[in-house]
């Protein structure tokens, strides 16, 4: 049987080295390469791009579309991780858990966009919420979210590892301050949300793991809704694939680490029937990246 061409572009990026990683050892795979002074030539991208079954896209957004108008082999499917495809209606929304229709259509697709890192957490608590009637489209929702530095590229990734490095490194920072995070536009449009959520980010000294928080007052809500009915519709939302509901009635502390190097999903719901805290923990560049990047090439594949 003849192996899959796969060519990953931005391969010397945090995602594209993850994704080699992932695929390197696999005997169905056939991992087309560009010699490192030859990755900024368009003929060359050009050639490669249209000999491959399967491209990774894991670029700066302008260099994804660049990309994606280089491609003239109408046969090729192509995986974008950048943010340039994610709300656009010509491609599909890279998240098979959301519902069997979402996985049918990812199967079926040439063009797939993966998620953003804190987007995928913020989406997989609310959507079913939207999509069951439980939530209403026009409130106003909140979430907070905290990332190790390996999710802002490899520019940062160098800052944090220098030994010279500023000693404000050493601590959470908050960024996004300005309300225009990248992701905010992705979790709109995909939950179906009138309004972008009011999105506080927060990068911290460690490499990798992820974990956010949307909390609900029901008290304030149109529809009040209960922390018992939140478990139970995750309960019956995420019955396969990489997202699962953990009741954390147990847990006293949440490390945001503790899913690094995993391509897995929890969903905690804390709190009471008048403060319910929706909580997402996950790996940035496993679920949230690479890792979601490769379960959607195994479904396109299949």
């Amino acid at each position: 049987m003849s192996k899959t061409k796969v060519f990953i572009d931005g391969e010397a990026g945090t995602t594209g080295l993850r994704i080699y990683e992932r695929l390197e050892n696999r005997n169905d795979i056939d991992l087309l390469k560009i010699a490192s002074e030859l990755r900024k030539e368009v003929s060359e991208r050009a050639k490669m791009l249209n000999a491959a079954d399967f491209v990774f896209l894991c670029l700066p957004d302008d260099a994804a579309r660049e990309a994606v108008s280089l491609i003239d082999n109408p046969d090729v499917k192509v995986i974008d991780a950048s943010t340039a495809h994610r709300i656009n209606p010509d491609w599909i929304y890279g998240f098979p858990e959301l519902s069997p229709e979402h996985e049918q259509k990812i199967r079926c697709s040439k063009r797939v966009a993966v998620p953003g890192c804190y987007a995928s957490g913020f989406i997989a608590l609310i959507y079913p919420l939207v999509s069951s009637g439980l939530l209403n489209v026009d409130e106003s929702i909140s979430c907070f979210g905290i990332s190790g530095y390996s999710g802002a590229g490899k520019l940062f990734i160098r800052e944090y590892e220098s030994q010279k490095r500023n000693p404000e490194l050493n601590s959470a920072r908050l960024y996004a301050l300005s309300q225009t995070h990248k992701h905010q536009p992705e979790m709109r449009a995909v939950c179906g949300l009138k309004y972008e959520p009011m999105f506080n980010p927060v990068i911290d000294d460690y490499y990798n793991g992820l974990i956010l928080s949307v909390p609900l007052q029901p008290r304030s809500l149109k529809n009040k809704i209960t922390a018992d009915e939140i478990k139970s519709l995750y309960k019956e939302q995420y019955q396969k694939g990489r997202v699962k509901f953990v009741n954390g009635d147990n847990v006293s502390f949440l490390a945001a680490n503790a899913l690094a190097n995993t391509d897995d999903m929890e969903l905690y719901v804390f709190g009471n029937d008048e403060r319910i805290l929706l909580t997402a923990r996950f790996d940035n560049l496993g679920k949230g990246a690479s890792g979601a990047a490769v379960q959607c090439f195994d479904i396109m594949k299949s």
